[in-house]
């Protein structure tokens, strides 16, 4: 649940304010754990059947051809989204670390630490599978709630700045919609781990006495409660503390203890490269089965390698030639996670459990897939305008 969008949530929260910032968080977090004890409670229809993957989700409500075009390609997104943001995330981080720990060397372009980010995917992309990459993932999980830790704690002994504002940072109304849009992306990006609980559930026993969504339900609420620890103290002591001058990235704001700050930094970078590879394994495997079973190709070493390093490859020049991270946080967070964290498990709730018309499961449903809708929406629109004033100011690949 932990990852690297908990950085740009104090610069959500100065698009937001004080009052709007701190009842989206809540609400983002109280909807998002709605969402995922309806797919926990949704994996076991009945006794003996397992629904272990999200598009097995979607093909339970709308059937074996809908399901799959409803869910996959949102999945799709989600994953490649995801993968873009990181390379921005971990290319930038190993800037700051670089800066913090060399502060006379010469300057470095943000696009070659991107290539060098990028360059480590292009050797771990051909692990064969996820066990491979389990020594990775747990480093990855580790590093996640370190960082978040330290971001909140060198916030406070930061202190607030002299000339910290809490205003608006846009000076026009329509900055401020715009910006205000682009911020809901950004949170909705921080609360996704939709897409893997269901894989997460599959590996636990399950029984008529003893079903498996008992002890997910357990996992899903101290996951929930680690979540409040890391993203609540950082969004609002770091919004605290900067004001609306922090940038996208809460650990670029951050300079002092520098060794601390450089070791953020650096398990950043680890937790991304971790991360990257997660999400980047489900895309590999539809890439590889599409290439095999429908344009015949032999299964062989040499597709693997091309197609791998064809994916990490283009995920990289894309990150070098829009580096934003905090505007493609909220363009992904909207267009891609809205549907499959927010609103996407309440319609197949109402599909699949039919609850009574009006009733209060029904309104608290239909109240979650309005908003989510509207999130999916909007908070492009508010990030795709950041994505082009800041290509204003920006050189291509520099």
């Amino acid at each position: 649940m932990v990852g690297a969008g908990v950085l740009g949530l104090p610069y959500a929260m100065s698009e937001l304010g004080w009052g709007p910032g701190i009842a989206i968080m809540i609400l983002s977090w109280v909807i998002t754990l709605y969402t995922l004890w309806q797919m926990v409670e949704m994996h076991e229809p009945e006794p003996g059947r397992r629904l272990d993957r999200y598009h097995e989700l979607g093909q339970e409500a709308f059937g074996e051809k809908l399901g799959l075009w409803v869910v996959v390609p949102q999945q799709l997104m989600v994953e490649i989204g995801v993968n873009i943001v990181y390379m921005v995330t971990g290319g930038k981080s190993l800037q700051k670390f670089h800066d913090l720990v060399c502060p006379n060397c010469s300057h470095i372009r943000t696009t070659y630490f991107i290539a060098i980010f990028g360059s480590v995917h292009l050797v771990l992309s051909h692990l064969p599978n996820f066990n491979s990459i389990a020594g990775v993932s747990l480093a990855a999980a580790v590093m996640s709630f370190s960082y978040s830790f330290i971001a909140w704690v060198a916030s406070v002994k930061k202190g607030v700045q002299p000339d910290v504002k809490y205003t608006p940072r846009a000076s026009t109304d329509a900055g401020k919609v715009f910006q205000f849009l682009s911020a809901l992306g950004d949170v909705a990006f921080a609360f996704a781990g939709h897409n893997v609980v269901l894989e997460i559930q599959a590996t636990m026993p399950s029984s008529p006495e003893k079903p498996s969504k008992k002890p997910m339900w357990k996992g899903v609420v101290v996951a929930y409660i680690v979540v409040a620890l890391c993203y609540f103290p950082v969004a609002f002591v770091g919004y605290w503390a900067f004001g609306n001058s922090v940038e996208d990235n809460i650990l670029i704001s951050l300079n002092k203890p520098v060794w601390l700050v450089a070791a953020a930094n650096l398990f950043v970078v680890i937790h991304v490269i971790g991360s990257y590879q997660v999400f980047a394994m489900p895309v590999f495997d539809m890439m590889e089965s599409f290439l095999v079973k429908v344009l015949s190709i032999k299964p062989s070493l040499l597709l693997r390698i091309c197609t791998r390093t064809t994916y990490v490859a283009t995920t990289m020049v894309l990150a070098m030639a829009f580096p934003f991270f905090g505007a493609l946080l909220g363009f992904f967070g909207g267009f891609a996670f809205a549907p499959t964290t927010y609103y996407l498990p309440c319609i197949i709730w109402l599909v699949i459990r039919k609850p009574r018309k009006y009733s209060l499961t029904w309104f608290i449903n239909w109240i979650c897939i309005i908003l989510g809708f509207l999130l999916m929406v909007l908070a492009p629109i508010g990030a795709l305008r950041e994505i082009v004033l800041s290509a204003k100011n920006y050189k291509l690949f520099s």
